[in-house]
């Protein structure tokens, strides 16, 4: 049901309605693959194996088979996805297993068919839009690859259904460059406008901006699934992974703006040999700069901290 257009993980917000569950799915939340589950309406593993070869070919889905698709010219399971199904389909029409395979080598190098292979294929009752399709290829997937990355993407999309908070800590945690403390404890409605922020910059946008727009994307929808972040925290936090905690996810010391890993592993390193009494002693102890002390205060972990041990002569009284 992830990969069919219906929204199936029941994402509620007045905003924004997600068409798809694959966001942070790998091989099929990029916006390029999300546009082809639209088109498609997979409802099969097979049709979702389909998919990766066209995403992993060149000039094998645009200006080819979605083109044959959307005019009604071809379906879904009739265009070629992979190397395998020129061969596979060549020989199923009766043309000769060797040259069956060598146009397929041609076609999946990007060398199209020669006249003579076109003869040969016309005279096996190739149709001229499959034959055209031929030439159109540049480069191809091998079925194997796509099977392969399917069933990977299958397994980490169970996760997402069935054990959600598991499954956002571990995306977290492998985009935490990309993350963006600032939103944590923001409601789904403001994530949703600095998506649109970046989003309308277009062609200005930096590689590092978007990024940003995938990790933002999945918080979005955990956020209108229900689940929320829990804070960095002293004590608590890891200093580089996200992780399940009573069913919501904690987050990292190094997810706070200014805190590298090493940082982060020497401040949590110095608060579990002995307890920060003072943000002074953050500083001295924890070698935290005063960027990393400005972002552990914007977050709430340096609450209830004293900012030295001196005291006041004005407060002895």
């Amino acid at each position: 049901e992830l990969f069919q257009g219906i929204a199936p993980l029941k994402i509620q917000s007045p905003e924004y309605k997600f068409v798809h569950g694959t966001y942070g799915i790998p091989e099929f939340g990029t916006e390029f693959v999300r546009r082809m589950l639209d088109d498609t309406g997979p409802s099969r593993f097979a049709d979702l194996v389909r998919i990766s070869g066209f995403s992993h070919g060149t000039d094998v889905w645009n200006n080819n088979a979605r083109e044959f698709i959307k005019s009604g010219v071809a379906t879904m399971n009739e265009v070629i996805s992979t190397r395998d199904d020129i061969m596979n389909y060549l020989i199923l029409k009766g043309v000769p297993h060797k040259d069956a395979f060598k146009i397929m080598e041609s076609v999946r190098k990007g060398q199209g068919v020669t006249l003579e292979q076109e003869r040969l294929m016309k005279s096996n009752g190739i149709k001229d839009w499959y034959i055209e399709s031929c030439k159109r290829i540049k480069y191809m997937f091998p079925r194997a690859h796509a099977v392969a990355y399917v069933m990977m993407s299958y397994r980490i999309a169970y996760y997402k259904v069935y054990h959600p908070a598991a499954f956002y800590a571990a995306f977290f945690t492998s985009k935490r460059d990309d993350f963006n403390s600032e939103f944590i404890h923001k409601e789904a409605g403001k994530v949703y406008e600095r998506i649109q922020i970046l989003s309308n910059k277009g062609k200005s946008i930096t590689d590092k901006e978007k990024n940003e727009i995938t990790v933002l994307e999945v918080m979005y929808e955990m956020f209108s699934r229900g689940f929320r972040f829990l804070g960095p925290r002293l004590g608590k936090s890891d200093p580089l992974k996200f992780y399940m905690e009573e069913d919501q996810v904690r987050v990292p010391l190094a997810a706070i703006s200014g805190l590298g890993e090493a940082a982060a592993r020497t401040l949590q390193e110095e608060y579990e040999r002995k307890p920060y009494t003072t943000v002074e002693d953050i500083r001295n102890r924890g070698k935290a700069n005063n960027t990393a002390i400005s972002g552990l205060k914007e977050l709430g972990v340096l609450d209830g901290i004293p900012e030295s041990d001196q005291i006041s002569l004005f407060d002895l009284g």
